[in-house]
């Protein structure tokens, strides 16, 4: 029987650490009986390439390598700002939208809402006369209990999938895997998987 093949998808690629923090992440999948699924590394040669065609290259590998996998975890730890890597946030619509098992985690626990208020927008929303919680660009401040934006978590849960959070040390915020691990424990038993001993 083929191991069913995940696609691992996060903002790990730009760690300075990052072949080590996605070496064990494969590692760990392997652990737990999937095929870690991902771009081949040469498909990936720049030679001769525009920078947008090469970024180009990488879009249509990563595309193939969703296609030809049968489940997606993703680390939306917020990246860069106050939300999840945007390119991990296109990969699990795109799972999604394939109607691929989707598990997701993130190492801090804080709903989106209170990073939009607190570290976005330093507190300062209030409620205006249409009922809705502005911020003072007249934006409106969502809150739905979730990880991040609605979408991202409506579409894992609606799949049968997880979405884990944790509260992990700040120096440790990308090297944490126990999230991850949570994610590879929920879809082992998902897809009949025996767990590792």
């Amino acid at each position: 029987m083929s191991r069913p093949r995940a696609y691992l998808a996060g903002p790990e690629v730009f760690l300075s650490d990052s072949a080590a923090v996605i070496a064990s992440k494969r590692e760990l999948a392997l652990s737990y009986g999937f095929q870690p699924n991902g771009i081949a590394e040469e498909e990936l040669d720049p030679t001769g390439l525009s920078l947008f065609e090469f970024g180009r290259r990488i879009s249509l590998a990563n595309e193939k390598a969703m296609r030809g996998s049968d489940l997606i975890i993703a680390n939306l730890t917020p990246f860069r700002g106050i939300s999840a890597d945007i390119g991990t946030a296109f990969e699990v619509g795109f799972m999604c939208a394939l109607g691929r098992a989707a598990y997701g985690y993130t190492n801090t626990a804080r709903p989106y809402f209170e990073r939009l208020r607190d570290d976005y927008y330093h507190g300062a929303i209030a409620k205006t006369a249409d009922g809705a919680t502005r911020g003072p660009d007249g934006m409106m401040v969502e809150d739905h209990g979730m990880v991040d934006n609605l979408m991202l978590d409506g579409g894992i849960e609606t799949l049968g999938g997880i979405l884990v959070r944790r509260q992990v040390e700040p120096d440790n915020l990308w090297s944490d895997l126990s999230a991850f691990e949570d994610c590879l424990r929920a879809a082992a038993v998902r897809f009949g998987l025996a767990r590792p001993t």
